[in-house]
């Protein structure tokens, strides 16, 4: 084993630390697109770091498009829609924060897009493996503790991936990988009320048999109402959620 594989362990970079807080902050909307951030001296006094640390962190931010560093006129938030590269669209993949409310609806609206050409396309190709993966969480949401939220999140984030590989298009597979950590996430919040588990679980069990009998029209309409719910009811869990974290 060579020494460089053993490398020293090291706490998180200031540097880091500092791209991480204002990614949440420009992510969420707490910090509007156009506004200019305070001069990198006055950044470094308020957050007690060296102007380096500071300077390094737009530099980054600013290669992930989310601002633009202006010679003599300061560092502008980006409008990251626009200006926004693979970098950005990596740290979203992994936020696991409060989203800017607009950001969230994109990523609803890429979802139904999707997810519904997924189920169309494994209603065509699945096969009897796929079918049994998918009646094995059926019967594990029929046995589900509801209160266990995050698992019901796991269970359900499950469903999805085996419809994606059952489609048998690769990079629907990948694309769904891809979001598994803020998939998780919102899912987690929206599980946390029991309340909406029973018409997932009914319709997770409706939509099996329409890819069973591939009917690709059923299919669809079923993912349809099921995403359509989950943006519904996601959107009031995270306005509950932001009450109590302003308590």
């Amino acid at each position: 084993m060579t020494e460089k594989i053993l490398e020293p362990i090291t706490t998180e970079s200031l540097k880091d630390v500092f791209v991480s807080r204002f990614e949440e902050l420009i992510l969420s909307g707490k910090i509007s697109i156009g506004e200019t951030l305070p001069s990198e001296r006055e950044l470094a006094a308020r957050l007690k770091v060296s102007r380096p640390v500071v300077h390094e962190g737009l530099i980054e931010l600013s290669l992930r498009g989310l601002v633009s560093i202006r010679p003599r006129s300061g560092t502008v938030v980006n409008d990251f829609r626009k200006e926004g590269a693979i970098p950005l669209l990596l740290s979203l993949l992994n936020y696991h924060g409060t989203l800017d409310p607009k950001i969230q609806q994109d990523i609803l609206e890429m979802r139904l897009l999707f997810e519904n050409e997924m189920v169309r396309l494994s209603a065509q190709n699945r096969n009897d493996d796929h079918l049994r993966q998918l009646n094995e969480i059926i019967r594990q949401e029929e046995n589900a503790d509801t209160s266990q939220y995050a698992e019901v999140a796991r269970m359900d984030y499950k469903f999805h991936q085996i419809i994606a590989v059952a489609s048998g298009n690769f990079i629907y597979s990948l694309l769904l990988n891809s979001f598994r950590e803020i998939y998780l996430h919102l899912s987690s919040l929206f599980f946390s009320d029991p309340a909406v588990c029973p018409m997932v679980f009914v319709t997770h069990k409706k939509i099996v048999e329409a890819v069973r009998q591939q009917n690709e029209d059923e299919a669809v309409r079923l993912m349809t109402r099921l995403l359509n719910h989950g943006a519904e009811h996601l959107e009031m869990a995270i306005r509950k959620n932001n009450l109590r974290n302003k308590k």
